[in-house]
Parts: C-alpha cells; structure tokens; sequence
C-alpha cells in the first residue's frame, strides 16, 4: 500500500482513498472528505486490472422443456362441414347438421378419454344455426366450461372448452 491507493475497509462499508501511513496505521479519506484512521490489516486495495484480466463467459440460456400435458396448444375441431365429408353436396342441410353434432359429440368425448383440458372448436360465423347447435351441445354436458374467443360471441367463428 502506499499514498493515493484506493481502498475499502473489511468489516465496514467504506472506500477512500490513502492520505497517509504511520507504520501501521493508516489514514484514508472517503469520498466526502472525512478522514478515518484504521489498521493496515483492516484494509484492502481496490484493484480494478484484476477484474480486467478474467474473461467473462456467456453461458446460452436453456428453455426448459414442455411436457405433453402442460403443452398450451389446444385440440383444434373445425366443423365447417367441407372438412368433414367427400362430398358436401350430396347433403341437405338437416344431415348436414346432424353430422356436424355427431363429429363435436365424439370429439368432446375423445378429449375426456384421452385427459386433454382444451378444445377449440371452430364453427363459423354464418346464420348462427351451427353456433346455436354447438352452444347447446356445450351447455348440456357436464364437467366443462366454455367461453367465445371473442368478446361479442356473434363476432367469433370460434368457441374455447375447457375440460375439468
């Protein structure tokens, strides 16, 4: 140590810097100008090449994995019935309805069996008949809830099960 060195004292919480050394004593000024005499032993130099002589290491951030069961994207069932048969035309609108029924029916109980706890299920906007059919469909069974992704349900094509 000697004069003008920058140093802080172990057990407090002071920096300053060297004003003067009288064999073991030594005094040192803080930042605001008042002087505190300590013990050599009892200080340590502020180094600030040593910090720049290590390396820093930048470690990648590892995502943590998903599981299947906490996996957000939710089981998505389209009703509008040119994905559901060959040939749409071959149908009139009360078997195209029924069918449209049959296909959420099994559907709901596919995710029960298989312990999925969301459903999307895509209607349309339309005339409302098929939204009407899946709102009533929805309401009749037990252990669900369901919400519009919209807020105004007649603005969505689409409505959100919840399993519980």
């Amino acid at each position: 140590m000697k004069t003008g060195d920058p140093v802080s004292v172990i057990d407090d919480n002071l920096k300053g810097k060297i004003m003067s050394i009288k064999g073991k004593k030594v005094t040192i000024e803080d930042e605001h100008g008042f002087r505190y005499e300590y013990n050599a032993a009892e200080l340590i130099l502020q180094q600030a090449e040593i910090y720049e002589q290590i390396k820093t290491v930048h470690k990648k951030e590892l995502s943590k994995p998903v599981s299947k069961k906490h996996d957000k994207k939710p089981f998505v069932l389209d009703l509008h019935f040119e994905h559901l048969v060959q040939n749409p035309a071959g149908y009139n609108s009360f078997d195209r309805l029924f069918l449209q029924k049959e296909k959420l029916l099994t559907t709901i109980d596919y995710c029960r069996k298989n312990n999925l706890k969301k459903l999307e299920i895509i209607h349309g906007i339309g005339d409302g008949v098929l939204q009407q059919m899946v709102h009533d469909v929805l309401e009749s069974q037990t252990h669900l809830e369901f919400q519009n992704k919209e807020i105004l349900h007649h603005q969505s094509g689409t409505v959100v099960v919840y399993f519980r």
